[in-house]
């Protein structure tokens, strides 16, 4: 009966114990050895239920937050606005967004295993839980890898964004007709506030003189301004840190449920001894 009680006398323990609110408890009055071999046996059944709450919570906050700071980086309006644009026919290089599509993928699976996990710990389910320490694992590779792209890319990401701004410079400067070019060049400047690039600068002065930065004609205010190359590192290599460091905390807590999901597994399968 749910919240009910029964009672049994035992010579060598004396048990109440209950199902209430979907948890089972026991009061016991130990007398000997064999009396605590069963009162472990019963204690196992109580296990699954706290292990479920706690892999439950920690399996979807890792996932909730791995995708949010993955959507965060999707949507945020300064890499949206550069790797949206196009040049002509040649749009932006958006190599940026592998790895935050990897993170998206990661951090959705991630909050569904954590009900896998949950309920085959509430099942007492030794296949479910290790269908959840095999996704788990998974997972664990995946995130793995896409930092390793991220590092072993980091830099490439960068150049490649700076080449498209530089030939989007050069053709609105030698091309007076040139408004696509220009547009670019217009929305690299206020979108990271800059204007010109050090590497180019016998343009930078085009630039001033043909309104292209963000204060206009205003040629003092532009020369103290940092210069885009300069700018667009720091975009994504600020970017890529993050990534790092959302990566770093959720791969700790993963490995924590990998290991939590075993011990349970261990606990369910020694529990059928008793």
């Amino acid at each position: 009966m749910c919240c009910g009680w029964s009672f049994s006398w035992q010579p060598i323990l004396w048990v109440r114990s209950g199902r209430g609110c979907g948890l089972t408890w026991v009061s016991w009055s130990l007398t000997s050895s064999s009396s605590r071999s069963l009162l472990k046996a019963r204690e196992l059944s109580v296990a699954p239920w706290v292990h479920a709450r706690a892999g439950k919570t920690k399996a979807q906050l890792a996932g909730g937050v791995i995708l949010g700071v993955a959507l965060w980086l999707r949507h945020d309006p300064q890499t949206t606005n550069l790797l949206y644009l196009e040049l002509g026919d040649k749009p932006a290089p958006n190599t940026f967004y592998v790895g935050i599509y990897i993170l998206i993928a990661v951090g959705a699976v991630m909050m569904f295993v954590g009900f896998l996990g949950c309920y085959g710990a509430i099942q007492e389910s030794q296949c479910l839980l290790g269908t959840f320490f095999t996704c788990l694992v998974i997972l664990f590779a995946c995130e793995v890898a896409a930092g390793i792209w991220g590092f072993v890319n980091k830099d490439q990401i960068a150049k490649d964004v700076k080449q498209f701004y530089d030939q989007a410079l050069q053709q609105a400067v030698v091309d007076d007709d040139a408004n696509n070019a220009k547009a670019v060049v217009k929305t690299f400047h206020e979108t990271l506030d800059c204007c010109g690039s050090s590497t180019l600068t016998g343009l930078t002065t085009s630039v001033l003189k043909n309104n292209l930065c963000p204060s206009g004609s205003n040629i003092i205010s532009n020369l103290l301004k940092k210069d885009c190359h300069q700018k667009i590192d720091d975009l994504f290599s600020g970017k890529l840190y993050l990534i790092g460091i959302a990566a770093i905390v959720v791969a700790v807590i993963m490995i924590f449920e990998m290991i939590l999901s075993m011990v349970l597994c261990c606990g369910i399968r020694n529990s059928s001894v008793y």
